[in-house]
């Protein structure tokens, strides 16, 4: 009995193996890759927040970078005006992505496929021409202060590049310029999967189009928007580009993120690779912390 048995498991052993290891070989070069360029860097920015210096100067400080951040302003700064994008854009972004999508999805609407791509035009815009556009929309004798002045809103152009306030306003305008689009485009593959006919039933109970909105669009929703939401939130968070090429971070350090700040440790001022990897390391801890609020929020348990 065990002599003819054991064939048998030798076979189907013979089989799970083989298909393991076919498994195996077809995504091993992504886990080589993933492996090489993703965690390998992790571990090594991690080593190196316990240093400081560059090069041959780097020396072990132990957790000293990370006390320093506590008392350091420029990081502050860069903290709270990155907190600061996160709150009002990324609510903001997705709203009108909302808005917008519904509005497209609407079977009656004509040219459809011009507005869908106008809005997400900006989405593959050149980052450097976009930068460039907005800095003169809003320069002081761009269109933006033209249009308040004809239209006696404001009796003398607005800093809106040298003004600490304003210059926050612009950056926040222009991220969300950009990336509205990107978001609507999830949202609206989403409607259309979406059942007619739950819409049509509702609007025979007498359900308003907002009714539809909040209490069918939206649950519906809810798995893309939690996705839109953790995506957008770690974009604001490395939120680099945009600050560089409009205000460059100024005036003064009004407009500056954390992720300008660790470019500016490495690049600008005197290299200091290991704090500039301690801040790094504070982009991922909000990531961590910030998707988990948003996981319970929603009251996804998976």
């Amino acid at each position: 009995m065990s002599q003819t048995s054991n064939p048998t498991q030798q076979r189907t052993f013979a089989q799970k193996f083989r298909k393991n290891y076919i498994g195996w070989l077809f995504i091993i070069l992504s886990v080589l890759g993933i492996s090489l360029f993703y965690f390998y860097p992790m571990v090594q920015a991690l080593l190196l927040s316990l240093q400081s210096g560059m090069g041959s100067t780097l020396e072990y400080v132990g957790l000293d970078n990370y006390v320093r951040l506590f008392n350091d302003p420029t990081f502050i700064t860069a903290l709270t005006n990155t907190i600061l994008y996160l709150l009002i854009q990324v609510p903001v972004m997705i709203v009108l992505a909302l808005i917008f999508s519904v509005l497209l999805n609407d079977p009656t609407l004509k040219f459809k496929g011009f507005f869908r791509t106008a809005i997400f035009l900006p989405a593959v815009t050149s980052l450097v021409a976009y930068a460039v556009i907005f800095k003169y929309l809003f320069g002081n004798d761009g269109l933006v202060n033209d249009f308040l002045l004809n239209m006696n809103l404001v009796s003398e152009p607005l800093n809106w590049l040298s003004d600490p306030f304003l210059a926050k306003i612009t950056i926040i305008i222009a991220i969300t310029w950009r990336w509205t689009g990107y978001n609507m485009i999830f949202y609206l593959s989403a409607l259309q999967n979406v059942d007619k006919s739950m819409y049509e039933a509702s609007k025979i109970d007498g359900a308003s189009a907002i009714q539809q909105f909040f209490f069918i669009t939206i649950p519906l929703l809810k798995p893309i928007i939690l996705f839109t939401s953790i995506v957008s939130t770690i974009g604001t968070l490395q939120l680099f580009d945009e600050v560089m090429n409009i205000t460059s971070g100024g005036p003064g350090n009004a407009t500056m993120t954390i992720s300008m700040y660790i470019y500016n440790l490495s690049f600008e001022y005197t290299p200091d690779f290991g704090y500039a990897a301690t801040v790094s390391y504070v982009i991922l801890i909000l990531v961590v912390i910030l998707s988990f609020i948003q996981f319970r929020v929603a009251g996804d348990r998976d």
